[in-house]
């Protein structure tokens, strides 16, 4: 795969993964992925997105950090963020059942529109 061809599958799983995080926090997906901090609950979501585009397709964080336009360091600290609040039950059992839809979702290689819609 080319590499503007690979960027542009990581931007669509950086999306499904803000898509994801802004459902499950209530927080805007072009909220989560505009450049600016915002606030303290939009970089939340923010970094609940970058951890699930990391965790849930197994990107880089270099390859997320460009994803989300955004340094590697940045990527980094955010899943230690969220790493970090992995050890209360609730927030585990949470950030499981998000990271599960995001690793049953297909490769965006593999998705097509089923017979039946054409």
């Amino acid at each position: 795969m080319d590499v503007l061809a690979q960027r542009a599958e990581d931007e669509a799983s950086a999306r499904l993964a803000a898509n994801v995080a802004s459902y499950a926090l209530g927080v805007s997906t072009d909220v989560i992925l505009r450049l600016k901090r915002g606030k303290r609950r939009e970089a939340f979501a923010r970094q609940v997105a970058m951890y699930l585009c990391h965790v849930g397709f197994e990107l880089s964080l270099q390859r997320v950090a460009i994803a989300f336009g955004r340094d590697r360091s940045t990527v980094a600290h955010a899943c230690h963020v969220i790493e970090d609040k992995r050890e209360d039950d609730r927030f585990e059992f949470w950030i499981r059942g998000l990271e599960l839809m995001l690793r049953r979702a297909p490769p965006s290689h593999q998705r097509r529109t089923p017979e039946v819609l054409r």
